[in-house]
């Protein structure tokens, strides 16, 4: 099956009529995955057995013709868990890990009858910008295979960028799905903070993180979002608040739909290439009967710096439950109950997570809480309220979703700096735990654009809407990769 030229409709419509088996879908899957995984690298482990015996269920009755996911091969980023299934994190911490239960996300996708095809390659523990600090693998991008996919849920949208899976759950802290969506060429969203259930998500930041949705096109992801959305009494950060028909709201219309353009995103680091094809994007807006302005986020500057404060100082309390005791890898030249820890710890977690952990240590630790961790609460406070001011006349602020398009693999992982820097345009939605998608909007030098559209508080179906239009107007969902390159 060749999903660069499906989406779930219309395999949903050959699933119905009987012209294709679920069974026959598995299979065709696996055989395109074991075609592109020598050039891209994006999955860790493929569940073909299980994903079969899922498929022989679905076949066992007819497919329900309202259900869009019966039968649906879905990829599952490795920090979900997965019942069953190696969940790594891409850690060598986790690498044996075999949980015995399903995320939330994982249980609500197959209690919709879709089928668990694998498990995607992430930077470990979801700390990094590029997939490159992986223990296992270093995926790459399909657009071309010198270029990453970002991070960190780089193989969730390296694999459907390639056409291996039609859809794929990541999560995003700062960026971690917007990003990569955009370096792929495809659709990724971040839902509201709590829409979406944490449970079964192996945490780094917790007031941060969220699952969302990787797919080729806006109709696809709203479909999988609205699968995976609503409260779970297991997550006590998950909103009780009703479910809209996200599918519903994609009518194309938009006009008199008011649109603020922050001039900080922008501003002076933006490539021109980026710049220009994001300006043409808001003409295109613009042409559809959207009105826009521009506004200022002017603490949005403050982002990037507060994130890594928060983000490290969350992480450096959620990591120290790999304690190694209770599970976890075990340092094979441990000779004391010390050793056990430290040795470990040093060996069980790369270079990036001890990085984030020792300053997120640093940032909680006696006599640095007020400087930091305290100030960087305070300041996110700010951010969150210069979203509240614009929202207030506003129902959608839009910009370019990264700087630059994707960067050469080994470009920036030596230098955590210019790394954290790409993640600039992206981590405000964060910080005020705002829905915001990334959608294609071209090409610049052949390398995928996006086109990051942030909404109001639950109000995901303003920005599928928008992300609809524009996606309907330019079609631009329809460039596929051309796996070019290969050498790095």
């Amino acid at each position: 099956m060749n999903y660069l030229y499906e989406d779930l409709q219309s395999i949903h419509a050959k699933l119905v009529a009987g012209d294709l088996t679920a069974s026959q879908l598995v299979t065709e899957t696996v055989a395109e995955i074991d075609k592109r995984e020598p050039q891209v690298d994006a999955f860790l482990a493929i569940d073909e057995a299980g994903a079969q015996a899922a498929a022989a269920k679905v076949d066992a009755q007819p497919i329900d013709a309202d259900n869009l996911l019966a039968g649906m091969p879905i990829g599952i980023k490795d920090n979900l868990l997965t019942d069953g299934l190696t969940t790594t994190a891409a850690s060598k911490m986790l690498e044996n890990f075999t949980p015995v239960f399903d995320a939330t996300v994982v249980e609500k996708l197959k209690a919709k009858d879709a089928i668990v095809i694998g498990k995607n390659n992430m930077d470990e523990f979801a700390m990094g910008s590029s997939t490159e600090t992986s223990a296992f693998k270093k995926t790459k991008n399909p657009w071309n295979l010198d270029k990453v996919p970002g991070g960190s849920s780089g193989g969730s949208a390296a694999a459907v960028a390639a056409g291996e899976v039609i859809a794929s759950l990541g999560t995003d802290t700062g960026g971690s799905i917007r990003q990569p969506a955009a370096f792929n060429g495809i659709v990724g969203i971040k839902p509201t903070y709590g829409r979406v259930s944490r449970w079964g998500a192996i945490a780094f930041a917790s007031s941060l993180d969220q699952v969302g949705v990787f797919s080729r096109t806006v109709a696809d992801n709203a479909t999988v979002l609205q699968a995976i959305s609503g409260h779970d009494e297991k997550d006590s950060t998950s909103a009780d608040i009703p479910v809209p028909d996200f599918r519903a709201a994609l009518n194309g219309d938009i006009k008199g739909m008011k649109i603020a353009v922050a001039k900080e995103y922008m501003a002076e680091g933006v490539e021109p290439g980026v710049k220009a094809q994001i300006e043409t994007a808001i003409e295109t807006l613009k042409s559809l009967g959207a009105t826009d302005d521009e506004v200022s986020l002017p603490n949005s500057k403050y982002a990037v710096q507060t994130y890594y404060i928060m983000a490290s100082s969350e992480a450096s309390s959620n990591l120290s439950r790999f304690d190694v005791i209770r599970y976890g890898y075990r340092s094979p030249e441990a000779k004391t109950l010390e050793d056990v820890y430290v040795k470990s710890r040093s060996e069980g977690f790369g270079d990036e997570v001890k990085r984030r952990i020792m300053l997120g240590t640093f940032a909680l630790s006696s006599g640095f809480y007020d400087a930091y961790f305290k100030k960087a609460g305070q300041v996110r406070t700010l951010i969150v309220r210069d979203f509240e001011k614009v929202f207030a006349d506003y129902d959608l602020v839009v910009g370019p979703t990264t700087p630059t398009t994707a960067f050469d693999l080994g470009r920036k992982v030596s230098d955590p700096v210019r790394m954290y820097m790409n993640d600039i345009l992206t981590i405000p939605a964060n910080m005020a735990g705002l829905p915001a998608m990334s959608v294609p909007a071209g090409l610049v030098d052949g390398m995928p654009v996006g086109l990051q559209i942030i909404g109001k508080a639950f109000d995901e179906e303003s920005v599928y809407r928008a992300g609809y239009a524009f996606e309907q107007a330019t079609q631009f969902n329809k460039n596929v990769p051309s796996f070019k390159g290969g050498k790095a």
